[in-house]
């Protein structure tokens, strides 16, 4: 999403010049001739950046200013007057900084960008308080570095309104989940959150669901059935796993995409789409593009902000214990009778089992495990399943201790003799793209 700024200058020629700057440097500009035509113009509009000069007719620049600053703005003053008593002043109103014209347009685009930059954070902090409040999903995801930086990813995705978002991770990561989370966090969240997939269905059943038709009745009539993308106007698209969706209807979601347009099954013009597109996939799209089996225009255009959920055996064990009674406290709430804990001993099996099955395969043991549980103070091994229970614990002799590396090594060996070295089977299996089949394959030295 572009930055946004709001100029506001009685000099039309200043308006003209400096906002042509600013556009051909790809943001967003609103231009106003005085301070109460810009402050209208700023509750239309937020713009991350005012550039507001002090000599207005009317309204006074830092009568202004003190207006924007009672709404939170983030101005720069221009103002010919280099008297040290305005500057002063300005920066005690809350002024982001003082320049005086003529002004050194590289240094106006520095100083902007560096305001923007604050801005944006400020609004992205203030939207993941707002809405991922102790207690929220988000949690969820963990606390470790990793996962503030997803999280502040998912964060920065989300304010975009319109810009593709492709979510990518192996099978039960939990990407369906996340993908309604950048709905909510989006300026979309009021309207409808669809879901759309393509498994063992036809292109033309597809090309209906997604676009709409159009049929002629006997009386000539034109019948039509509107799509998802007509139905989903102000809100969001998930497509579960974009890499299977029929090569003859990529070129028209590629279409979408970049006119936002598009045309029903049988109709004869185009209409305009109101909608985001949130994308999910499992599979390497890099690769299917490079074997002519996904269009590499299109991937570059779903590829705009891709998002990674790793999977549960690769996250930080601090991370798989937040995950973990995340989703102890959530089914806990819907099971009565049954414990909020779990023991010490049920715990060091959960945090220690490598998930294949990731988020999905955990939510389903847990929710066992409670149900076998209830009116117990706290879920205990004997209530896990036969495997986990097997399984040598910390203090049994026969336990050989291994490392997580040392645990991936080894499935990865397995799995790679199990396709008779085909790294392209073992990645789709493992579940994660060939490149980095290839990169934990010289981490681990496998094979040599």
């Amino acid at each position: 999403m572009a930055d946004s700024v709001l100029l506001i200058d009685d000099d039309v020629d200043v308006l003209r010049a400096i906002g042509n700057v600013f556009e051909q440097a790809g943001y967003e500009v609103a231009r106003e001739l005085d301070a109460e035509s810009g402050l209208a113009a700023y509750d239309r509009l937020r713009p991350e950046v005012v550039l507001l000069d002090l000599n207005l007719p009317g309204m006074s620049g830092l009568e202004a200013l003190a207006r924007f600053k009672e709404r939170n703005a983030a101005v720069i003053v221009l103002t010919g007057f280099a008297e040290v008593s305005t500057a002063v002043q300005a920066m005690q109103l809350g002024a982001e900084n003082f320049l005086t014209k003529p002004v050194d347009l590289q240094h106006l685009q520095a100083a902007v960008q560096r305001v923007a930059d604050k801005v944006r954070l400020k609004r992205l902090n203030e939207l993941l308080l707002l809405r991922a409040a102790p207690g929220d999903d988000l949690d969820a995801l963990g606390s470790s570095t990793s996962m503030k930086e997803l999280l502040t990813r998912v964060g920065l995705v989300s304010l975009s309104e319109r810009t593709p978002v492709l979510l990518t991770g192996e099978s039960g990561v939990g990407k369906g989940w996340l993908a309604e989370v950048v709905h909510q966090l989006s300026p979309r969240a009021a309207g409808p959150f669809l879901t759309v997939s393509f498994f063992g269905r036809s292109a033309a059943d597809v090309d209906a669901d997604l676009f709409g038709a159009e049929y002629a009745s006997a009386e000539q009539a034109r019948e039509r059935r509107p799509g998802l993308v007509e139905t989903g106007a102000g809100g969001s698209l998930f497509l579960e796993e974009v890499a299977e969706l029929p090569a003859e209807l990529q070129p028209k979601l590629l279409r979408l995409l970049e006119t936002r347009t598009f045309r029903r099954v049988g109709g004869t013009r185009d209409l305009n789409a109101d909608i985001r597109v949130i994308a999910a996939t499992a599979q390497d799209l890099t690769a299917l593009s490079e074997a002519g089996q996904f269009r590499g225009d299109l991937l570059y255009r779903l590829n705009v902000m891709p998002v990674h959920l790793p999977p549960i055996r690769e996250r930080l064990r601090e991370d798989r214990l937040t995950l973990l009674l995340a989703l102890v406290n959530e089914l806990q709430r819907n099971l009565p009778g049954a414990p909020a804990a779990v023991g010490p001993e049920a715990l060091e099996r959960l945090l220690a089992h490598p998930w294949p099955g990731n988020v999905r395969e955990m939510r389903n043991v847990l929710e066992r495990a409670l149900l076998l549980a209830r009116g117990q103070p706290a879920v205990a091994l004997e209530h896990l399943p036969g495997d986990f229970r097997n399984r040598p614990g910390p203090g049994d002799r026969r336990h050989t201790p291994m490392t997580l590396d040392e645990l991936e090594r080894a499935h990865i060996e397995r799995t790679l003799r199990h396709h008779a070295g085909n790294r392209t089977r073992a990645a789709q299996e493992l579940g994660i793209s060939r490149a980095t089949l290839i990169n934990k394959i010289k981490k681990f030295a496998i094979g040599s």
